[in-house]
């Protein structure tokens, strides 16, 4: 039936109360289960003495986020939407969860590290640790800001009557109050008791978010004619089903091809060098409980298939019913609002409270974990030796609170980028991924039997960021931009690689130029730009080579 709800209407007390409810129950999940922190180990690492499970759950609720919870029920209920976006996690994860687990894991627990840039440093020196760490952190507040910026965009549709009453007070606008409302959440949560509270929260907001989806589906198929089996056989004639495409067109991101030979590549970078997700590895007991809480990660794909079926529903739903002229206008504005405008509209008291919930959980256990990896990696690379234990442990909480704030204001600008990306999925996945490259080719160096002393990193990590942006951004602006970082880095090299040979120096130079020659000459034949999953391997490609070459123990050293 037709929805009587208008998006002039706001949350009713029942929803309210939900939401409050939710949020007060988790806290004290988190905060009862944490136990008290005597240390950095204990605030980092939970004591290493985590269930198995509990770390599964962690991780599966921290990859699916909100950009899952949002954007990809919108890329399947758009016009040419469907299921391929699964074969990334069907075959690329599963093979790089198991590379994870039965090769990375081990050689970290044998070392027995705070962070995965711990072993980076004690095999390519301690400035691999400083690299690998800005990598991680810049990459981190890229992405996770991107899923911020979902989650307050879902927060102003559906509260956007009490936000309106909040800024008729406060003065301050709507988006920027919900981004701050999300990151004050977060913060609090990652303050109260470090990694350990972080994993049991996100436990207990996994369950959450299940129950949100749950009932989503529930409701869809209560509404329409026929319920979901009439909604399936329309979606299957309509092709939203369509779960394999075996296109070798490179400007396809959801294909069998780049999942099988280039997202099994690049996710290994996300679940074994990704201290946002390492961290949570390095709280179980021993390594086989480590491995089993990676590989039972898993079924985050089970929980994605749910979340695509949300967005075959709501197809359905849209061609049954329709939304209000308001709620149509906003999905034609900005599709990624499908979803939201939904909860709004659609969705009865009680059931809407729980799912703006869900999706508010969703955020926050993203968040409070990328706050948590930025504050010990940041806290160990910089310092943790000089620090006395006590004050490090007041220092880490410290920097949660100003990464938190710096999450917040980068996703407020994530507003801009937004009309560049067909979706917010795209946009989610792709941010990390201008980072994810060079920081997985740091491991490569590492474990690999190469004669290196990561002196190299520091100039090809740089190098493969440019690179990347080049290949993907052809515009006049980014080809200035590009141009104008190749002179500074050319300059940085001139001021600080005294000693070096003219052979590097040329190495490098041919780098920088290779750069300008793929902004303005390295679009796709149709004039595409290049799909997000390639970001990570040609990241990868160009920071190994380059390591490789610029390092001081390959590159002859001129003498004094």
């Amino acid at each position: 039936m037709q929805s009587n709800l208008s998006l002039e209407g706001g949350l009713s007390p029942l929803d309210l109360s939900i939401m409050v409810g939710v949020l007060l129950a988790v806290t004290w999940v988190g905060h009862s289960r944490a136990g008290k922190q005597r240390g950095l180990s204990d605030f980092f690492l939970g004591g290493r003495r985590l269930p198995w499970w509990a770390v599964s759950a962690s991780i599966v609720a921290t990859e699916i986020s909100a950009v899952t919870f949002v954007s990809l029920p919108s890329v399947v209920a758009r016009d040419g939407g469907n299921l391929t976006y699964l074969q990334i996690g069907l075959f690329g994860s599963l093979v790089a969860r198991a590379i994870v687990g039965f090769v990375l894991l081990p050689a970290y627990y044998e070392q027995q590290i705070y962070s995965p840039y711990d072993y980076v440093a004690r095999k390519l020196g301690p400035s691999s640790r400083r690299v690998t760490t800005v990598l991680f952190s810049l990459g981190g507040i890229l992405g996770q800001s991107a899923r911020v910026y979902l989650t307050a965009v879902v927060v102003e549709v559906v509260l956007h009557a009490e936000l309106a009453q909040v800024q008729a007070v406060t003065g301050i606008a709507p988006f920027p109050f919900a981004v701050g409302s999300i990151c004050v959440v977060s913060i609090i949560w990652t303050q109260m008791g470090g990694i350990a509270t972080v994993v049991w929260t996100d436990a207990a907001l996994f369950g959450l978010f299940l129950l949100g989806i749950g009932a989503t589906l529930w409701f869809i198929g209560v509404e329409l004619t026929g319920g979901w089996s009439s909604a399936l056989q329309e979606a299957r004639e309509a092709g939203k089903l369509q779960l394999i495409d075996t296109s070798w067109d490179p400007a396809k991101a959801y294909t069998l091809p780049v999942a099988f030979l280039v997202a099994s590549w690049g996710q290994v970078g996300p679940y074994g060098t990704d201290q946002m997700m390492v961290q949570r590895l390095l709280c179980c007991p021993d390594v086989r409980a480590a491995r089993k809480a990676i590989l039972w990660s898993i079924v985050a794909m089970g929980v994605t298939l749910l979340v695509s079926m949300v967005g075959v529903g709501l197809w359905a739903y849209g061609r049954e019913h329709g939304f209000s002229l308001a709620g149509q206008a906003m999905i034609a504005e900005k599709p990624d609002r499908i979803f939201p405008v939904f909860i709004a509209e659609v969705l009865p008291n009680g059931i809407k409270g729980l799912v703006l919930a869900g999706a508010f959980a969703a955020a926050v256990s993203s968040l409070d974990s990328i706050l948590a990896a930025l504050s010990q990696t940041t806290l160990v690379a910089w310092g943790r030796d000089q620090v006395e234990p006590a004050r490090a442990l007041s220092l880490s909480r410290r920097l949660i609170l100003v990464y938190g704030v710096l999450l917040g204001l980068t996703a407020i600008g994530i507003q801009f980028v937004e009309p560049y990306y067909a979706s917010l999925l795209d946009l989610a996945l792709a941010m990390a991924g201008y980072t994810g490259g060079a920081l997985l080719a740091a491991f490569v160096l590492a474990f690999a039997p190469l004669r290196v002393d990561g002196s190299g990193l520091a100039w090809s990590a740089p190098l493969s960021l440019l690179a990347v942006f080049a290949l993907v951004w052809h515009d006049p602006w980014a080809q200035g931009v590009v141009l104008l970082c190749a002179v500074l880095m050319a300059l940085v090299w001139a001021l600080c690689a005294k000693g070096r040979s003219q052979g590097a120096a040329l190495v490098f130079v041919l780098g920088l130029l290779g750069c300008l020659l793929l902004t303005c000459f390295g679009q796709l034949p149709q004039g595409e730009s290049l799909p997000w999953p390639w970001y990570t391997p040609v990241g990868t490609v160009v920071a190994l080579v380059f390591g490789w070459a610029l390092d001081r123990q390959r590159v002859v050293v001129s003498a004094p």
